[in-house]
């Protein structure tokens, strides 16, 4: 069992619905990056997704590229963003981490290397989101091989039969994209993404959590009440880019975590 599984456990026993948050990996910096990190646990995140910074995030939009853009400014890489996996692990041993990104950086490394590296780094799960089903052999089955939960996205457009395929190899939770198009773009729906989670939940016993679209407490509520709970990474993210402390990005992180936990 991976802290994933265990932490969504420990969720269904108390009735309670999951809060995950996504931070890039050195935003602004290395150094205020791990301090945000180490305070989402205390604000009420049950997830952390920590984003891989990457030159060509084609699933992301404005926001998160330029995330990524001010990290790689910074220097920030592969080996940089596992530190900051590190560092929050000295602390938090409960807590799970998920790394999301793109492929390219995890292949130059070499998989079996980087899978070594991400289970000493305390990282619990991937979501990998350019490597289809299809590529399974690649890093998918390797990584569950290894521990690693590796989480898989469904969208508006994934009929029954590719959900199938999608749901195959997939383990920790499933990541319901609530809208079509990129991060950070038009606002979720509850009454739109109810009948969808309905579909997966006939589908797979994994958790159902949705992301997209989520931008206040209100919504991070609504989501949650027909899901297992909500992935808020945008809106946190302008908070970063605004220059907002680390005292007032969790505060604003804990009314969303709130929001999730009335539902």
């Amino acid at each position: 069992m991976t802290r994933i599984d265990a932490k969504f456990a420990e969720l269904k026993a108390a009735g309670k619905k999951a809060f995950v948050t996504y931070v890039m990996a050195g935003d602004p910096d290395l150094e205020k990056s791990i301090e945000i990190v180490k305070a989402l646990p205390a604000a009420g995140v049950d997830i952390i997704e920590l984003g891989l910074p990457f030159t060509d995030p084609m699933a992301d939009g404005s926001t998160i590229q330029l995330a990524g853009q001010r990290a790689l400014a910074q220097g920030m890489d592969l080996t940089k963003t596992l530190s900051v996996a590190k560092a929050f692990r000295e602390e938090d041993d409960t807590t799970p981490l998920v790394l999301m990104g793109y492929y390219n950086p995890i292949y130059s490394r070499g998989v079996d290397v980087f899978l070594q590296e991400a289970k000493e780094a305390g990282i619990d799960g991937l979501i990998v989101v350019d490597l289809p089903p299809e590529e399974d052999d690649e890093l998918c089955i390797p990584a569950q091989e290894a521990g690693l939960n590796f989480i898989r996205l469904a969208t508006p457009t994934t009929d029954d039969k590719r959900l199938e395929t999608v749901l195959q190899n997939t383990s920790g939770f499933v990541y319901y994209v609530s809208i079509t198009g990129i991060t950070g773009a038009a606002e979720a729906s509850g009454a739109d993404v109810a009948p969808e989670v309905a579909r997966l939940q006939a589908k797979t016993d994994l958790p159902i959590i949705v992301g997209f679209g989520v931008k206040t407490p209100e919504k991070a509520e609504e989501i949650s009440k027909v899901a297992d709970g909500t992935v808020v990474g945008s809106a946190i993210v302008n908070e970063i880019a605004s220059g907002k402390s680390v005292e007032e990005v969790a505060a604003f992180v804990k009314a969303l975590a709130d929001g999730v936990h009335r539902a």
